[in-house]
């Protein structure tokens, strides 16, 4: 049965009983539901809606960035996890940025924050090879037409390539592609990225490998990069692997909750759960002081062993299983009043890794989107190329933009996310499951840096607590505990729709709260599609960005 206890919204829930797809922007939704209509899994569907997002969504997806997917349902064994995130370059050492004048930080834009290898496009390529149906070269038709014919611009690009201006005119092939009338083109009008076209056609024909890891594409992207002074070469592409990697659980009313592991900050979003599982959240209600002020609160808790912790697990030893135990959310629990906010970067964490290194506050740009199949194999998926349109250079004569993840390493030789060559950085990108006695029953995440585990916690409660549909967990009023685009304070921004007394009440408890507009895009882009008992697919998609659930 689906219910819909929560508000009135703009939009319907979908429902359908053969597939669905929810995606950020409406062309990769179309792209991923023409897929399962032709006999593909939802593998294959993921696939070609990441596709299709490098090409539609260049501000925030690209070949050039890091994926990570959880499986399950149909023939995945419970849960499966693919770690799709590139290592920073054999000679990304912090000499060799100290050698060029940079001690203290990485820098943000330009090659020199290009430092990590993409790992989007192998990580296709291992889903692919368990799971899909569909051959290879078929899943690329949508993003080559788009790249090369164009598409229309939506109102997130539009906005960010005013925004990002001065940005993409700091490199003349960012500036010819995005600006090519030498000012940022509205929405409605065509963008054209003939280079991308191509090359996505010699990795659909060639396949990942070949195609762009250890071919003429990793060539030309290697040799490009070393002449811009990025650290990354041919042979960091040709070595690099995805891998099948263990998930971390964690339960919330009667469900397992399923997240990546370390590098990714997917513990913080369990140590949330675990914090509000002990706790009567429906007696809060659902648009309440009560409801925000805890939810906030059990964020900065949690954020505190997050920012203490969170590098590659290869390089530091992090006791997840402390982290993650019932017994310390109870421990942690105690921090919280109900009538006083704690002083944000006050709390101490847990646990200490033990040095007093500068954390920095992480944030990017991300696509989250979803799908399922007819058989109830169910993909959750996120990418990522950091910052909006990455690095802000591109490889040589690709097409290919790339990230800048691997400007969040410190130069802190004491911090655990410091610089190391071959290691993974802190990733913010997390892609959820929700399961029931060992079947999924909800994909489900969001883009926004910070604002993933929040905005999970805020739709998990809604819809298992409060008995909203997907739609109206997604469309309820949103915040944001920390810094966003733009901003160096860790202010708490609540967008507009939430009542005025709440937000009184929420600044007499000590919160430092800011007003964000009432649909606000900087606070997240979510979707998720929820599987029925009785065998119904329930997807809903975020009005803040472009897209749409699609179901069949």
């Amino acid at each position: 049965m689906i219910s819909a206890n929560g508000p009135r919204t703009g939009r319907p829930a979908v429902i359908a009983s053969r597939g669905m797809v929810s995606t950020p922007h409406y062309l990769a939704s179309a792209t991923g539901q023409d897929i399962l209509r032709r006999g593909g899994s939802a593998v294959d569907a993921a696939i070609a809606i990441s596709a299709t997002l490098c090409v539609v969504y260049p501000h925030m997806a690209g070949l050039g960035g890091d994926a990570f997917l959880l499986i399950a349902g149909g023939a995945a064994h419970n849960v499966e996890a693919i770690d799709a995130s590139g290592p920073a370059a054999a000679l990304a050492t912090r000499d060799y940025y100290r050698e060029l004048g940079h001690t203290e930080q990485i820098p943000m834009r330009g090659a020199l924050a290009a430092l990590t290898t993409p790992g989007v496009v192998d990580g296709w390529r291992l889903a692919h090879e368990r799971y899909g149906k569909l051959a290879w070269k078929e899943l690329f038709a949508d993003a080559i037409d788009y790249a090369r014919n164009g598409m229309a611009i939506t109102r997130s690009l539009a906005d960010w390539l005013v925004t990002d201006e001065a940005i993409l005119n700091a490199n003349a092939d960012m500036a010819r592609i995005f600006l090519p009338s030498g000012k940022p083109q509205r929405e409605g009008t065509l963008l054209v990225q003939k280079e991308l076209a191509d090359t996505f056609e010699y990795l659909a024909e060639h396949g990942a490998r070949d195609g762009f890891y250890e071919g003429p594409i990793a060539k030309e992207m290697g040799r490009a990069l070393e002449a811009m002074g990025s650290p990354l070469r041919y042979e960091d592409f040709a070595s690099f692997k995805a891998q099948w990697v263990e998930p971390i659980s964690g339960s919330y009313r009667g469900h397992q909750v399923y997240q990546l592991p370390p590098s990714t900050q997917g513990f913080a979003a369990i140590q949330i759960l675990n914090l509000l599982e002990q706790s009567d959240v429906k007696s809060w209600g659902p648009n309440s002081a009560d409801y925000y002020h805890h939810l906030v609160e059990a964020i900065k808790v949690s954020f505190a062993d997050r920012d203490e912790w969170l590098t590659d697990p290869a390089h530091v030893d992090i006791p997840l299983d402390t982290l993650l135990s019932a017994d310390y959310a109870r421990e942690r629990l105690k921090l919280i009043q109900p009538e006083q906010a704690l002083a944000d970067g006050r709390i101490e964490p847990g646990i200490r890794f033990g040095d007093d290194a500068r954390r920095q506050i992480p944030d990017g740009d991300t696509v989250y989107f979803c799908a399922v199949d007819s058989d109830g194999l169910t993909v959750s998926n996120i990418q990522s190329i950091y910052h909006d349109f990455g690095a802000a250079v591109i490889a040589g004569n690709t097409g290919v933009i790339m990230q800048n993840r691997g400007s969040f390493f410190a130069l802190d030789a004491a911090h655990p996310n410091t610089l190391e060559p071959g290691k993974r950085t802190f990733h913010t990108i997390i892609p959820a499951m929700l399961l029931k006695d060992g079947k999924p029953v909800l994909a489900y995440g969001t883009m926004g840096g910070e604002g993933q585990p929040q905005t999970q916690a805020a739709m998990l409660t809604r819809i298992l607590d409060f008995g909203f549909n997907v739609q109206q967990a997604i469309e309820a009023p949103r915040w944001l505990m920390g810094r966003t685009w733009g901003t160096v304070s860790r202010d708490l921004m609540l967008e507009s729709r939430i009542p005025e007394e709440v937000i009184r009440e929420l600044r007499l408890r000590g919160h430092p709260v800011k007003m964000a507009a009432g649909w606000d895009g900087t606070l997240g882009h979510a979707q998720a599609i929820r599987i029925h008992a009785d065998g119904q697919y329930e997807g809903g998609a975020d009005p803040r960005g472009d897209g749409l659930a699609l179901g069949y």
